[in-house]
């Protein structure tokens, strides 16, 4: 059955070359990397920076204003921890009792679903007797997001038409603005679970009694607050039907305007009313924040944007940045004292998209140069340009399908998973070098036979060695998917991607590679008229997309220049294909040297190229030094089993030892431009001790940045971590030290 397979794909080359395309297709429409840009509609896989190794968890909010964190422990926390532990699922409850407020993590088995998490937690709320908490006093579940959510933050402030800073507008508008207008118009974008609003003031109404007043009038402080419930409300009636038409009649007394409280009634002394603005003072005012948010040495207003459980964040990034291109026309506006006119704007401090972007970026350049340099290194070792490209295309058509595959398993495309490509890009070259050398072995050795025969019969004798080597790696990786907890998260995307590129390069190279070289290394003999036109037409279409892609147009014109030449030279055939050989193998150099930049930016292109030819002729010349002597070790090998058996022994006990005596945590590290700044302050510290040394090392932060990128000489490379770190640290001494 499984030659059947091959035999049809070799006599329908048509399907094969179908399938082919279908897959290319597929990979392309569920690529992060964009290959088809606006031309052809998209479904990116789920793409973020660093997978989410966090717990499965959901988080029980419960606020009761002004009680101690004693008394919030004792008949909130303590409560609700109770009767939230029979709850089938859950593996362990955390809480934290606050000035204020109640905190309870619920932390659920990691198979456990998370919306049905939330069901469940729920349905127990509602179930809680009545009298368990204080009266007035809500548990609210926290939003459907994990600690990963925080996708997009963002802050409001007045800008002028030519985009720069002007002020003018209080706190206070500005937090009314986010909370009355941009939150609820950004909530409404796909993928988003809260816009969580920060900074600033919120206004309130505020009644400050005078306590001799209140004495003097017999007016007690229930008296007052019953007062002020009992006149914020409408009140219902009933209905009249007057003239055949029916009338609702209804008290309406909801305050609007501070004058409406004052004019409260709290009881009367003889006919004489007591009111509200007799015993207080109304009046406008901030509500109690518990945090800041500054910008610069500034206090702004912003919010940040949270994603919903398994929400793409790319996407919603994408989508949250067209909410905020039509929300920005509707905000406000006011013209300033000096003429400026100042228009709110919704200006972004903190966008996800970026990193991940950044971390997308030098993770497909390494893809993309670790492709180039095996296709390198299959040239040379080879020889043969057309076999070389056969195993070439292979690799590149593996990671498009593992993009499919990604999809359809729902797996996050991160920095880890996709290093499992990368990992595997080795392995897919090799079962395509054992192919295709064990065809051109059977084509030379029986050239009068069909082709489509020969490369039947040289697949089918080495199909089943590689079919049992694909499926032993894929076999060693059986165990990482058994991990569980933050190690399953971390390494299961990890082992997924690599045994999906695994076995998928192991169907390619036994299906698809057949046909494809039975139509490629197949003898043909075309009229001189037809290879001149196909010539003459490779050098136009090279020069034409030269203006668009200068590599590749470069290559295929001087492509077609050596066939041309060749044509009208009378060459040697091996003479051309040498300098065909000799022409990719420039171009692949070329490429590197422009886009690796091994030395960086500061040195010339001609040294990099210089620095990428010394490393290519001593890795390979290495390689061939070992090919050739290859033959003369291996008898050695064999002549001396218990010496040579000593030295992978010894290997093996070495770096058992050295694992044994290294305890190290894995996480790889990033280095994509951008710092994460976590300062910690004294627990007793207040609000406005804690916005003093924010606004100063936010000042001190700016002051640096034109350090930071001055440590480079070149700006189109990035500060590293350490350069940064070396500019940052001596500042934040300095801000520490009074």
């Amino acid at each position: 059955m499984f030659h059947r397979i091959i035999k049809f794909f070799i006599e329908n080359k048509l399907v094969a070359i179908a399938i082919l395309l279908l897959v290319c297709a597929w990979g392309m429409y569920h690529s992060p990397f964009q290959f088809t840009g606006d031309i052809f509609p998209e479904s990116a896989v789920s793409v973020d920076a660093i997978p989410d190794i966090g717990e499965n968890q959901q988080i029980l909010y419960t606020e009761w204003k002004g009680q101690s964190p004693q008394e919030i422990e004792n008949q909130i926390t303590y409560p609700l921890t109770s009767h939230l532990l029979g709850m089938s699922g859950v593996k362990t409850i955390r809480s934290t009792s606050m000035f204020g407020f109640s905190s309870i993590y619920i932390i659920f088995e990691d198979d456990v679903d998370f919306y049905w998490s939330r069901n469940r937690i729920i349905e127990k709320i509602n179930s809680l007797p009545k009298d368990l908490l204080p009266p007035d006093v809500t548990p609210a579940l926290g939003p459907d997001a994990t600690a990963m959510g925080q996708i997009f933050w963002y802050t409001l402030e007045g800008r002028d038409s030519g985009g720069n800073v002007t002020g003018g507008w209080d706190l206070h508008e500005l937090r009314s603005i986010q909370d009355f207008y941009v939150r609820n118009a950004l909530s409404a974008t796909p993928g988003i679970s809260e816009i969580a609003s920060i900074g600033g003031f919120v206004k309130e109404y505020q009644i400050d009694l005078n306590p001799e007043l209140m004495r003097q009038y017999g007016i007690r402080l229930a008296q007052v607050v019953e007062a002020v419930q009992e006149s914020n409300k409408d009140a219902g009636a009933r209905t009249l039907e007057i003239n055949n038409v029916e009338y609702f009649i209804r008290g309406i007394g909801y305050l609007e305007k501070l004058q409406d409280i004052e004019k409260i009634p709290l009881g009367g002394i003889g006919y004489t009313p007591i009111l509200l603005k007799d015993i207080a003072r109304v009046h406008l005012g901030p509500a109690e924040r518990r945090g800041i948010l500054d910008k610069g040495g500034a206090e702004v207003v912003g919010g940040v944007a949270i994603a919903q459980y398994g929400a793409n964040p790319m996407q919603v990034i994408k989508d949250l940045k067209t909410t905020i291109g039509r929300t920005s026309r509707g905000l406000p506006s006011k013209l300033l004292q000096d003429g400026r006119t100042s228009q709110l704007t919704i200006v972004p401090f903190y966008d996800r998209s970026v990193l991940i972007g950044e971390t997308l970026n030098t993770l497909g350049r390494t893809l993309g140069f670790e492709i180039l340099i095996t296709i390198l290194v299959v040239i040379i070792m080879l020889s043969r340009l057309r076999v070389s490209l056969i195993i070439s295309s292979l690799m590149p058509i593996v990671v498009l399908a593992v993009f499919g595959l990604m999809h359809l398993f729902a797996i996050d495309a991160n920095i880890v998973a996709l290093s499992g490509i990368a990992i595997a890009i080795g392995t897919l070259v090799d079962m395509g070098i054992i192919l295709t050398e064990n065809m051109v072995r059977h084509l030379e050795t029986h050239p009068e036979r069909p082709a489509d025969e020969v490369i039947y019969e040289a697949t089918t004798e080495v199909s089943g060695a590689i079919l049992t080597a694909g499926l032993t790696t894929v076999v060693s990786f059986i165990p990482v998917f058994s991990l569980t907890g933050a190690e399953g998260k971390l390494f299961t995307p990890l082992a997924f991607t690599k045994t999906a590129a695994l076995g998928v390069a192991v169907l390619m190279a036994i299906f698809i590679i057949p046909p494809l070289a039975a139509l490629v290394l197949r003898k043909r003999s075309y009229s001189e008229r037809i290879r001149l036109f196909a010539n003459i037409g490779l050098c136009v279409i090279g020069i034409w997309l030269a203006f668009h892609w200068i590599w590749a147009g470069i290559g295929m014109a001087l492509l077609g220049g050596i066939n041309l030449l060749t044509h009208f030279q009378k060459l040697d055939t091996d003479q051309a294909k040498k300098g065909i050989l000799v022409l990719c193998l420039s171009l692949i150099i070329g490429f590197l040297a422009y886009y690796w930049r091994p030395l960086g930016y500061s040195y010339n292109y001609l040294s990099n190229i210089g620095f990428v030819l010394v490393v290519t002729a001593l890795i390979l010349g290495l390689l061939l030094l070992f090919k050739s002597r290859y033959e003369r070790m291996l008898s050695w090998a064999l002549a001396h089993r218990i010496q040579f058996i000593s030295i992978p022994l010894g290997v093996v006990l070495m770096g058992t030892l050295i694992m044994l005596n290294t305890e190290k945590e894995f996480m790889p590290s990033l280095d994509e431009g951008a710092f994460l700044l976590m300062p910690v302050s004294m627990p007793h510290a207040g609000v406005s001790e804690n916005g003093k040394v924010l606004k100063k090392l936010d000042m001190a932060v700016s002051r640096l940045r034109g350090q930071i990128a001055h440590a480079q000489p070149n700006p189109r490379h990035a500060p590293s971590q350490y350069e940064a770190w070396n500019v940052l640290v001596p500042a934040f001494r300095n801000v520490a030290a009074p």
